[in-house]
């Protein structure tokens, strides 16, 4: 049976380039093009928007977000 970081790792890698949906702690919401991650689960998301208020939304751009604020990483849909 394969370890769950090395399932974690390969769905990060067919979902590089594509939009990813993340979760913080504290309830922040993000919606950015992962461009790259580490082990740690550092990620380095692109045209990145803050969607924790749907009504309003703020541009972040390039951002790295730390990996042990990260709760959630949706995929797209397919």
């Amino acid at each position: 049976m394969r370890q769950m970081s090395e399932m974690t790792t390969e769905i990060l890698e067919q979902n590089l380039g594509k939009i990813v949906l993340v979760r913080l702690r504290g309830g922040k919401s993000l919606r950015g093009k992962l461009k790259g991650f580490d082990q740690h689960l550092n990620l380095v998301l692109e045209e990145t928007d803050d969607t924790s208020d749907l009504e309003n939304t703020k541009r972040l751009g390039l951002i790295i977000v730390r990996g042990d604020n990260v709760v959630l990483i949706s995929p797209p849909p397919r």
